[in-house]
C-alpha cells in the first residue's frame, strides 16, 4: 500500500508540471498576438479610408432660367369673303392641309355675271365710236390737205377732239369691265399660304355678307402651323444675355418632356413699364406638324455664360457663407481649403480661387475628416454631366 501510494504522488507532480508549462505557453502566445495586433494597428491607420474624390476640371458653365410659354401659329388668317354672296361650294374642311393658292370655296353672285357682260358690251360700243370718231377726223384732215381752207379749221378741231374723246372712252370701259372680272375672283377663296384649315364657319348655300365690317361671319380659319411661334417675357435682369440666332432649348411636357431646339429670332429691345420684361421670340420648325398650336411648353435660356470656368461638383463645397473644400493632395493627406464662388449650376460651382486644375476634391459629408487625414481616393463619377 505504501509504494502504491508513492507512485501516485509521482504522477500528480508529473501533471502538475506538464499543467504549469500548458498555462506558461497559452500566457507567451497571448502576448504574442498582443504585440502582433499592436504592430500591425498602425499599418491599418496608415492605410486611411477611403473617400470620394472628383477632379477639379474646366467646364462651360451657364445660369438655366425656364420661362412658360405657349405655341402660336406663324401666320393665321380669318377668311373673309370682299363680295356678298351665297356659297356655291366649300371644298375643304377643318383639319385639312392646303397649299398657297390652293381654291378653298367658291361664292356665287348671279348679279356680278350681268354687270360684267354690261361693260363687256359697253366696251365694245366704245370702241365702235371710237372707230368711227377716228374716221371721220382722218377723212376732214385729208381734204383740208388736198384743198387746203375748204373745211373749217373749228370743224377740224371738233372732230379731232371727237377722236381723242372716243379713244378715252375705250379705256374707261375697260376698267369698268375689269372692275367686275376682280369682283367675280373674289368669288373664289383660296389659301394665301401653305398651312391646315383650323375653323369652318359656313356651309354651302348660306349667304355671307362682304367682310367691310368686323362683324361679318368669316368663311374659314387657316394657320400656318409648319412653323410656328414661341413668345415668352424675359425678367429686365436677363436682358442682357439675349441675342437673336442665340439656341434655345424647349421642352413640351405634353409630349412626354421631348426636347426640341429653337433659335431666338426676335425680340423687343424695350422693357415693358409694367411687368419690368421684354417679349422674346423663338421660332420652332413643325415640318410633322406633332406640334399644336396652344401646347404649352418650357423655355430654356443658357445665360450669364461662363465659358472653360475652373468648376467643381456642388457635393465637393461645404461650409455655408464660408465655403470650403477638402482637397487630397499627392500625400493622400486631407487639406481643408478655404474658396471663392462664382456661377452656381444645378450640379456645379465655378470657383475663383482656392483650387487648381486636376486636384482632387472630396465629395460628400465632410464631418468625418480632419485636415492632415491620411485617406485612400477613389475617383467617382457623379452625374452625366461630369461625363460629357
Amino acid at each position: 500500500m505504501q509504494k502504491k501510494f508513492q507512485f501516485n504522488g509521482a504522477q500528480l507532480g508529473v501533471k502538475t508540471i506538464s499543467l504549469a508549462v500548458i498555462v506558461i505557453v497559452v500566457l507567451v502566445a497571448g502576448v504574442c498576438w498582443t504585440v502582433h495586433r499592436a504592430q500591425a494597428q498602425p499599418a491599418v491607420e496608415h492605410a486611411g479610408d477611403t473617400v470620394a474624390v472628383a477632379q477639379v476640371t474646366r467646364k462651360d458653365l451657364s445660369k438655366q432660367v425656364t420661362i412658360s410659354a405657349e405655341f402660336r401659329p406663324y401666320q393665321e388668317v380669318e377668311m373673309h369673303a370682299k363680295v356678298s354672296g351665297y356659297v356655291r361650294e366649300m371644298n375643304v374642311d377643318f383639319g385639312d392641309k392646303v397649299k398657297a393658292g390652293e381654291l378653298l370655296a367658291t361664292l356665287e353672285v348671279p348679279e356680278l355675271n350681268a354687270e360684267l357682260a354690261n361693260a363687256e358690251a359697253a366696251e365694245k360700243k366704245a370702241e365702235a365710236d371710237s372707230t368711227n370718231a377716228h374716221l371721220i377726223y382722218s377723212r376732214l384732215q385729208s381734204v383740208n390737205q388736198q384743198h387746203p381752207n375748204l373745211v373749217a379749221q373749228q370743224d377740224l378741231d371738233t372732230a379731232q377732239a371727237n377722236d381723242l374723246t372716243a379713244t378715252a372712252a375705250i379705256a374707261a370701259a375697260r376698267a369698268e369691265m375689269e372692275k367686275y372680272e376682280t369682283m367675280l375672283d373674289y368669288t373664289k377663296i383660296t389659301a394665301p399660304f401653305d398651312g391646315v384649315v383650323t375653323k369652318r364657319s359656313a356651309d354651302p348655300g348660306v349667304l355671307i355678307q362682304s367682310g367691310i365690317s368686323s362683324d361679318t361671319q368669316p368663311l374659314l380659319r387657316v394657320s400656318d402651323n409648319y412653323r410656328l411661334r414661341l413668345d415668352f417675357p424675359v425678367t429686365v435682369d436677363y436682358v442682357k444675355d439675349i441675342h437673336a440666332g442665340d439656341t434655345v432649348e424647349v421642352r413640351v411636357d405634353s409630349l412626354g418632356g421631348k426636347i426640341l431646339t429653337g433659335k431666338i429670332s426676335r425680340f423687343a429691345d424695350s422693357v415693358d413699364d409694367r411687368t419690368r420684361t421684354m417679349m422674346t421670340e423663338i421660332e420652332v420648325p413643325n415640318p410633322d406638324l406633332q406640334l399644336v398650336p396652344g401646347m404649352y411648353a418650357t423655355v430654356v435660356l443658357d445665360l450669364d455664360r461662363r465659358p472653360a470656368a475652373l468648376a467643381v461638383p456642388t457635393e465637393a463645397v461645404s461650409g455655408g457663407d464660408a465655403p470650403v473644400v477638402f482637397v487630397v493632395n499627392s500625400r493622400d493627406e486631407i487639406e481643408k481649403r478655404p474658396v471663392k464662388l462664382g456661377l452656381e449650376t444645378p450640379d456645379k460651382y465655378e470657383v475663383l480661387s482656392g483650387v487648381s486644375e486636376g486636384e482632387r476634391v472630396v465629395v460628400g459629408n465632410h464631418a468625418e475628416f480632419t485636415d492632415g487625414q491620411k485617406v485612400e481616393p477613389k475617383p467617382v463619377q457623379l452625374s452625366m454631366t461630369d461625363e460629357n
